[in-house]
């Protein structure tokens, strides 16, 4: 039974940074998924697939895997870079673009 620990990124459809303070460990499904002939869902035997914990720091999701002795992988968040950006710079006499409709 393996996990990953990570941060989720934030939503694509939005452009606040909710859920993304915290850290996820999630793990990785170990039974092979199989499709039900009658309705064609997807389904598992293997419930731990859909277990996610959250927690506030990565080393408290680090100590909680070790100590309950469950293999994991973190993967470091990304953070990006801010772009900051002024109205005012729409119309500015030094933009290298002519503004248009």
């Amino acid at each position: 039974m393996a996990a990953r620990i990570y941060r989720p990124s934030p939503n694509a459809m939005q452009s606040g940074r909710a859920n993304t303070k915290e850290w996820m460990l999630e793990f990785d499904g170990s039974a092979a998924r199989s499709v039900d002939p009658l309705m064609g869902w997807t389904s598992s035997s293997d419930t731990n697939s859909q277990v996610r914990m959250y927690f506030d720091t990565r080393e408290e999701a680090i100590e909680f895997a070790q100590r309950h002795g469950i293999e994991f992988q973190v993967r470091e968040a990304r953070i990006p870079k801010p772009i900051i950006k002024s109205y005012a710079d729409n119309f500015s006499y030094t933009r290298k673009k002519p503004w248009t409709h």
